[in-house]
C-alpha cells in the first residue's frame, strides 16, 4: 500500500522544490522542515515537476554529498552560498 503524501499549500510546495533544487540544501534540511524524508521528497519531485524536470534533477542530486548531513564536509554549517541572496 502506497503512502500518501501530505498536502502542502501552493508556498509550501514552491519552496520544497526549491529546497530540492539547491544543492547546498540537505535532504534533512527539507525534513526538518516539512516533514519529508528523502524517498518522500523524491516522491514529491516526481509528482509536481514535468518528467524531463525530474529526470535532470534526481541525476544531479544522485550521490551529491551535499545533499546528505553525513557525507557533507564538515566545514559546511549553512544551507546556501554567501552570495546567493544579495543584501540591498
Amino acid at each position: 500500500m502506497k503512502k500518501e503524501l501530505k498536502k502542502f499549500s501552493a508556498e509550501d510546495e514552491s519552496r520544497i522544490i526549491e529546497m530540492a533544487w539547491e544543492d547546498r540544501t540537505p535532504f534533512e534540511a527539507i525534513a526538518l522542515q516539512f516533514g519529508l524524508n528523502e524517498s518522500q521528497v523524491i516522491a514529491f519531485m516526481r509528482g509536481h515537476v514535468k518528467k524531463r524536470s525530474f529526470n535532470i534533477w534526481r541525476q544531479r542530486v544522485s550521490g551529491r554529498s551535499s545533499k546528505h548531513l553525513k557525507l557533507r564536509n564538515p566545514e559546511i554549517s549553512r544551507g546556501y552560498c554567501p552570495t546567493q541572496y544579495k543584501q540591498r
